[in-house]
């Protein structure tokens, strides 16, 4: 059994990673789902509203509701698979959750890319709400989530993948973290590097 959790500001390449993931057969839990799904319950527009209600989530049922919220499916996934991918962790209090449950078989990874390439990214995919349409700014985003305690979060991983180069290298890297399956991690090209 093993669990590869993901970390990284917004338009960073978890998605990318899950992608990755889920082509090597290995099913995804992606956290935001859980307040996706949180948001359309109570009636609001996912791609407006999910910064406030993953803060209600939290400020509700305490810092790691969300984590906790996704431990059913992630145990679930586990039945029947090996390898589980966990997209999105938000803070260090959400790594607790899941090295507590999942001791040595939990490995977190930070994907890293600076703030201008994840601007471009975001605009890009074109599935968030900009700021023109009610939603919020990347920079608002960002400290959002460093408020959830990303930072922190980002500071525990056991590997740091530098998203800076083309789709096809990050996906290799990411294809050898999740065949590894294992807390150290060496490439040739030393893009990969322990913290």
């Amino acid at each position: 059994m093993h669990v590869i959790g993901t970390v990284g500001l917004p338009g960073s390449g978890k998605g990318e990673a899950a992608t990755v993931a889920r082509e090597e057969g290995i099913p995804v839990v992606t956290m935001g789902d859980v307040v996706r799904q949180e948001t359309a319950d109570r009636g609001l527009d996912p791609a407006k509203d999910h910064g406030s209600v993953a803060q209600a989530l939290r400020d509700e049922n305490g810092p790691a509701a969300i984590a906790e919220r996704s431990l059913p499916m992630i145990e679930d996934r586990l039945e029947d698979h090996d390898t589980v991918l966990v997209d999105g962790i938000r803070s260090d209090v959400e790594v607790d959750v899941f090295e507590d449950r999942f001791d040595e078989s939990f490995t977190l990874v930070s994907i890293e890319a600076p703030f201008e390439l994840r601007a471009e990214r975001i605009d890009a995919r074109g599935r968030d709400v900009n700021e023109d349409g009610g939603g919020e700014a990347l920079a608002a985003r960002d400290e959002r989530e460093r408020g959830f305690g990303m930072d922190d979060a980002m500071d525990r991983a056991d590997v740091v993948v530098e998203n800076t180069d083309s789709l096809e290298a990050f996906h290799d890297r990411v294809q050898a973290i999740v065949e590894a399956k294992a807390d150290a991690i060496e490439t040739p090209d030393n893009e990969v590097r322990q913290p």
